[in-house]
């Protein structure tokens, strides 16, 4: 893979504060304004989308860069591949990340291996997908699904998963520079319920890198999204309740991973929990594990563990139980210092 380093440009005299979806709204804006070759599209974008994500962008950058597309998700996928196969910056929507299986096909088999299969002569690294995905409080099935672990499956592509607004802004600005095509994916929990200080200049944050939120001795809590408040939640408890001070990391970028970052935390610490929505089975935190266990064998105090949604459909009457929330990462912390 292609990859290009970005400085980081915050101006921490310039903050406004916004919610996650403004944020990302405000990194579109920016990226239009930047990039004459930059132009977004997807399902009702044009009149803001369903969570707004859009709004305002086709009344100051016109039609021809702010445009609806029909209902058909290959479709979708397979014009923005062909958008930037000739140099364009386009930056698809997909409604919700649970409708984007009907373009895998198009990411995976022609995107992913764009410029494996020319020998480097040509590549859509222009390519951006952004697509909301998660639990919401009421989606049921076919809107609460968390799919990052299929994509990080396909070598090329860059999967990128949000847990804040500044993150969010710095991230998706990142990811529409970034050479290769990546799949950003918001967690619509946070578009209005997460609120901060962000800067309102151009700036990037690292791919490929995680982000140490808070540093600690007796364990490594990793995760990435909507799973790191809770993860926050249950390190703090842990600290007020057991005197345990967890180091806890977002990952940030699910593929390609940082797994320098958390292994060396483990070698420290000397255990592990790593949580996200997804199912158990053959979710990205069964990767992180076997990485740890391969690479810090020898540091290891207990078993790496997972806390992850279940291996069902994702209910709806039931999804408070579906979900791993504070109290199962907090027992999950609790154990892992007890073993």
């Amino acid at each position: 893979m292609q990859q290009r380093c970005f400085s980081l440009q915050k101006d921490q005299s310039e903050l406004k504060k916004m919610n996650l979806v403004g944020a990302i709204n405000d990194a579109l804006r920016i990226a239009l304004e930047t990039d004459p070759q930059a132009v977004i599209f997807g399902e009702d974008v044009g009149f803001g989308g369903v969570f707004r994500a859009t709004a305002g962008l086709q009344e100051v950058f016109g039609k021809d860069r702010v445009f609806n597309t029909p209902l058909c998700e290959q479709g979708i996928a397979g014009f923005a591949i062909g958008m930037a196969a000739v140099g364009a910056t386009p930056i698809a929507e997909i409604q919700f990340a649970d409708y984007i299986f009907p373009a895998m096909d198009q990411l995976c088999n022609e995107a992913a291996k764009y410029r494996y299969r020319s020998g480097g002569q040509f590549d859509v690294g222009g390519l951006t997908v952004r697509t909301p995905y998660g639990a919401v409080g009421h989606g049921g099935l076919y809107h609460s699904q968390s799919p990052e672990a299929y994509f990080a499956h396909t070598p090329g592509l860059v999967v990128v998963v949000p847990r804040s607004p500044a993150q969010a802004k710095g991230l998706l600005l990142a990811s529409i520079r970034d050479r290769n095509p990546v799949v950003f994916l918001e967690p619509k929990a946070l578009y209005r319920a997460a609120v901060e200080e962000v800067p309102t200049g151009d700036y990037v944050l690292p791919l490929r890198a995680a982000d140490v939120m808070q540093e600690g001795a007796d364990v490594t809590v990793v995760g990435y999204g909507a799973q790191m408040r809770v993860l926050q939640a249950a390190c703090d408890r842990a600290r007020a309740e057991l005197g345990a001070a967890c180091e806890l990391i977002d990952l940030r970028t699910v593929c390609p991973w940082d797994a320098d970052t958390v292994c060396a935390s483990v070698a420290k610490t000397g255990r592990c929990v790593v949580s996200h929505e997804a199912p158990i089975t053959c979710g990205f935190g069964a990767e992180v594990a076997a990485t740890v266990q391969a690479r810090c064998f020898l540091h290891l105090e207990a078993p790496v563990r997972r806390v992850c949604g279940f291996d069902t459909p994702f209910p709806l009457a039931l999804e408070r139980s579906y979900l791993p929330d504070a109290e199962r990462c907090f027992q999950a912390i609790k154990e892992t210092l007890h073993f």
